[in-house]
């Protein structure tokens, strides 16, 4: 069973959903603009370098969410998709997925952002599965704390070979979808590392190494 593993942000999608989600609470007043819109750039751009402390953003996005009811998360969600995610769902990216899928292969999302975020990204892409980092929910209402492992960097590698153990899985002929230096960890495991509009270390990575480039953006 061969497994095709996609990154979302700025892979599957042109655009970050977890920085798009933190600029939807600012459009809908959930969070206070400046304060929010400093600290949203600035872990963005920390996550751009390889320097995000993943515990201490963890903390920071999950806050709104530990704010509100799961109700009231879901239907933000529901706006949240069709005003930031849809524009980002392009052509190229549907036609990769549905690639994998005519050749039966397992398709499966993993991605730093949290599981709230991403899994209805994952669905509305086709894919039914998903690793994330997961908020710790308590009592039917997230906290803002990491349940588990952050699947972000090493985590990721740790995730999948827990998910290929309980799956009876293998990396065989697995490939890996991403644009980001910090999957560098997992795209030396797999057979084809593919890099999908890589940022400069992985575009540099990737050419020295004779790994595949590809476009996705419309």
């Amino acid at each position: 069973m061969t497994l095709a593993l996609f990154d979302l942000d700025n892979t599957l999608l042109s655009g970050d959903s977890d920085y798009g989600w933190g600029c939807f609470l600012v459009e809908k007043n959930i969070v206070d603009k400046a304060q929010y819109e400093a600290a949203n750039l600035n872990f963005f751009e920390q996550y751009q370098q390889g320097k995000l402390d993943i515990y201490e953003y963890s903390a920071f996005s999950f806050a709104p969410l530990a704010n509100m009811s799961m109700d009231k998360l879901n239907a933000l969600h529901r706006e949240f998709m069709e005003q930031f995610i849809a524009p980002m769902m392009g052509e190229k990216a549907r036609q990769l997925v549905q690639h994998h899928k005519d050749l039966g292969h397992t398709l499966l999302v993993i991605t730093a952002t949290n599981s709230f975020i991403t899994g209805p990204i994952a669905r509305a892409f086709g894919i039914d599965n998903l690793l994330a980092t997961d908020p710790k929910i308590v009592n039917n209402r997230y906290t803002t704390e990491i349940d588990g492992i952050p699947c972000y960097k090493e985590g990721k590698v740790t995730r999948l070979n827990q998910w290929l153990s309980e799956h009876d899985i293998t990396l065989q002929g697995s490939y890996f979808y991403s644009d980001s230096s910090n999957d560098l960890p997992l795209m030396r495991l797999v057979d084809h590392p593919v890099a999908v509009d890589p940022d400069d270390e992985l575009a540099s990575f990737a050419e020295q190494s004779g790994w595949e480039i590809i476009s996705l953006r419309n």
